[in-house]
């Protein structure tokens, strides 16, 4: 399974830098990996069981929360708001998610044959500094990005009066999920950190 999704999010890294290299520009990368992107990040939903069940080492809290996310961006933000589909925000937060997710399942897969790469494991609990901070940085901007398009068209809005007595804000709502990120962000990075530093911190080899 692990070797699975590894394989998945090789294939939309690899689209998206064919697209970065051959274009020169990352106008139009999303377009070129959407239909994996949606597919493959849907399908993440079974990740949190394979954590659940024990497949996966990882927390189901956390990876419930980052599939979730994931789900989130990929759906109600970048399938429902295509004005936003060459926002530098949207290809960020691809190439964070792609690589990081190669990084980690290529991790899990080498742990269970018992024969991981330092360099590997060193990736997997270093590469983060840098790439959770762009891939919230990305999803950040594509949030804001769809604002002015979500408010002008009243995307998912529903206006009272109305037969159930229920009205909802999506404008309002996706600004809530942008300030989430400032109390959930600190919280995840230094979990990261601490997982370096049990893993990896005081070893002394060589990358």
């Amino acid at each position: 399974m692990n070797f699975i999704i590894f394989c998945r999010w090789s294939v939309i890294l690899v689209l998206s830098v064919q697209h970065l290299v051959k274009k020169k520009s990352h106008i139009g990368l999303y377009t070129s990996v959407e239909k994996p992107l949606q597919v493959f990040q849907s399908a993440a939903i079974l990740e949190v069981l394979h954590c659940a069940v024990g497949l996966v080492p990882s927390s189901v809290v956390l990876t419930a929360f980052q599939v979730a996310s994931r789900l989130f961006l990929t759906w109600a933000i970048a399938y429902s708001v295509p004005q936003i589909h060459d926002s530098p925000g949207v290809t960020a937060f691809i190439l964070a998610w792609s690589i990081t997710e190669v990084i980690r399942y290529a991790f899990y897969a080498f742990s269970l044959l018992g024969s991981l790469p330092y360099f590997l494991q060193w990736c997997r609990y270093t590469f983060f500094f840098i790439l959770y901070p762009i891939g919230v940085t990305g999803e950040l901007v594509s949030i804001y990005s769809s604002l002015r398009y979500v408010s002008k068209s009243g995307l998912y809005s529903v206006s009272m009066p109305n037969a159930v007595n229920f009205s909802f804000d999506f404008h309002l709502f996706l600004i809530m999920v942008m300030l989430s990120y400032i109390p959930i962000f600190p919280q995840l990075y230094c979990h990261m950190i601490r997982q370096r530093r049990k893993v990896i911190g005081g070893k002394k080899k060589s990358v």
